[in-house]
């Protein structure tokens, strides 16, 4: 068995002596133009020509939650996209919104611009009921930050293109109860996988059919974001603010007008890392499962791009 790697801007040593320890029998190497047929590829952004010279692969393993730099190439109809189901993401994800929704229900940023001029400023508290978090994307990351704000005792909303079910979670599903689910949430948490149908979703349209003080927090992809609408909604009134972690061009250029907002939290695309030794583990375990016949789980609808 041979198993090819592609991992643009990711350095693949770790990871071919990771696979080596877990499938000792395996042939690991980094893929170049030209290199042999290999069973297997694990990328990261792999470009198009590595889908063309490999036309006997039997599935690619995506070392991140986000498959849409490999949806949006020419693959073959049998080539299995397996994403990881979750390596250690989940965690980090709820961590990140968690820490945004509640700097911002608690007003931390308004003590923080206090401190920085020696001013002592009391707040009145905030009611958690009027904050309820609306989550966008119900799937394995989706549900764990679902969970996670729970804890908290927010109301929590979410929304997804099929129904989904979570306990004490009020869900939306499909385009006709997207208006229902936007005008019920106050703090707005994406986390949908990027497709030709989510592509520009939170724009001037849906971010403004938030609850009065709309606050939004972006996980998921640049891509998704109607940049120029954001700011104009802050300076309005219409959203008391932002944080973001995914742009549509990355690194975030140094002009951009987000890094200067006083109402916008910027962080470099870090809500959540993959683990190695978790997502080797689980793309290992899933390799040895194929070469026996069995179903796993992660496989990529080609219909639906995630």
């Amino acid at each position: 068995m041979r198993i090819a790697l592609c991992l643009t801007d990711t350095k693949s040593a770790p990871w071919i002596e990771g696979l080596h320890a877990a499938l000792p029998d395996a042939e690991i190497v980094d893929w170049t133009p030209g290199s042999p047929q290999a069973d297997y590829a694990v990328v990261w952004a792999p470009p198009q020509q590595m889908v063309d010279e490999q036309p006997g692969l039997k599935a690619m393993f995506n070392i991140g939650a986000g498959v849409d730099a490999i949806t949006k190439l020419s693959l073959p109809p049998h080539l299995k996209i397996v994403r990881l189901d979750d390596a250690g993401m989940s965690v980090q994800m709820a961590e990140y919104v968690c820490h945004a929704l509640i700097r911002h229900f608690r007003e931390f940023d308004v003590y923080e611009a206090e401190a920085r001029q020696g001013r002592w400023v009391y707040r009145k508290p905030l009611a958690r009921a009027d904050f309820p978090v609306g989550i966008m994307g119900l799937g394995v990351l989706g549900e764990r930050v679902a969970r996670a704000v729970q804890q908290f005792e927010f109301p929590v909303l979410g929304w997804s293109r099929t129904p989904k079910s979570i306990e004490g979670v009020r869900t939306f599903a499909g385009e006709a109860r997207l208006g229902d689910f936007l005008v019920n949430t106050r703090v707005l948490v994406n986390l949908l996988p990027l497709t030709d149908a989510t592509r520009g979703i939170l724009n001037r349209t849906t971010l403004s059919a938030l609850k009065p003080g709309g606050y939004l927090i972006h996980i998921a992809r640049g891509g998704h974001l109607v940049e120029e609408d954001l700011i104009p909604l802050i300076d309005s009134g219409k959203l008391a603010g932002a944080t973001l972690d995914v742009f549509q061009q990355e690194p975030l250029p140094a002009d951009h007008a987000f890094w200067r907002h006083p109402k916008i939290t910027v962080t470099p695309h870090g809500s959540a890392r993959t683990l190695r030794s978790e997502s080797i583990a689980q793309i290992a375990g899933k390799i040895r499962a194929l070469q026996a016949g069995r179903p796993i789980a992660g496989v990529v609808d080609p219909q639906r791009g995630y």
